[in-house]
């Protein structure tokens, strides 16, 4: 990775805002940082040294983001045979994993609220109110695969 790709302050201030965005949607800043990191590298892939020498941060800090990366399949680490240096790159179908991880979020949540509707009782307005968001989060659970599924046919259609 040379100076040129990151040296940019414009590509620091995209990568901090969209880092940002991510963790205005729950994800942990700095694996945010780190994923926009690898996503806009033109390679798609860098160390651990090149992560910290673009976020300006130790490496330490990119430890614990790539491990979380990871760890939800957001990203994978890999080396080259005969070096002892690893890379990480954003997993090909990491936007697939993400939502099926958020599936299985779904699911927790429902199951929680379909207790919280008994210990309530059904005919309560809170309890009303558990059962119209365990309907959507059901809705969400039958959807979700189908919506997969279109868009692996959207993808062999394209041939991307």
């Amino acid at each position: 990775m040379g100076e040129s790709e990151f040296g940019n302050e414009e590509l620091a201030a995209f990568i901090e805002r969209s880092a940002a965005m991510l963790a205005d949607v729950g994800w942990p800043r700095m694996p945010a940082r780190v994923f926009i990191a690898l996503l806009v590298s033109d390679s798609g892939r860098l160390t651990a040294a090149e992560l910290a020498e673009t976020l300006r941060v130790s490496p330490a800090a990119i430890s614990g983001a790539v491990r979380y990366l990871s760890d939800t399949q957001i990203a994978v680490r890999d080396r080259e045979p005969g070096t002892r240096r690893d890379h990480f790159q954003v997993s090909g179908p990491m936007w697939q994993q993400t939502v099926l991880s958020r599936q299985r979020l779904f699911e927790r949540w429902a199951d929680a609220l379909a207790e919280g509707i008994e210990v309530l009782g059904a005919d309560t307005p809170a309890g009303a109110r558990m059962r119209e968001t365990l309907a959507f989060f059901r809705f969400m659970e039958t959807e979700m695969p189908q919506l997969l599924a279109k868009w692996r046919t959207h993808l062999a259609e394209k041939g991307d």
